[in-house]
């Protein structure tokens, strides 16, 4: 898995780094077959307080891409409700993957 951890208008320090990377193990607990992860952290520049940070990723999965934005006063907070999204997207992509169908019954004569 390559992830890719960037921010705009902030330095990503080593702390949040490893507070993105721990939240994203769960992910990779329900689905380990992720090839790309991108993860944008921003801080956007507006005048009331509410939502100004943004957490934003991009997942390449085989055969899909998912793609999940969340924003909130804290950028921890952020992060927690992207991964939740992302973890909801994950679970349901995956449940469509697997093979549900059943073999057939073998007939007794």
């Amino acid at each position: 898995m390559n992830l890719t951890i960037s921010g705009h208008h902030l330095d990503v320090t080593p702390a949040l780094r490893t507070y993105v990377t721990t939240k994203l193990d769960r992910i990779t607990r329900h689905f380990d077959q992720l090839v790309d992860v991108k993860v944008l952290l921003t801080i956007e520049k507006q005048k009331e307080k509410q939502g100004r940070q943004r957490a934003e990723c991009n997942i390449h999965v085989k055969g899909s891409d998912m793609f999940a934005e969340s924003s909130h006063a804290d950028l921890y907070a952020a992060v927690d409700d992207l991964v939740d999204k992302l973890d909801r997207q994950v679970v349901r992509h995956k449940d469509r993957v697997q093979d549900h169908h059943h073999a057939a019954p073998k007939r007794l004569m």
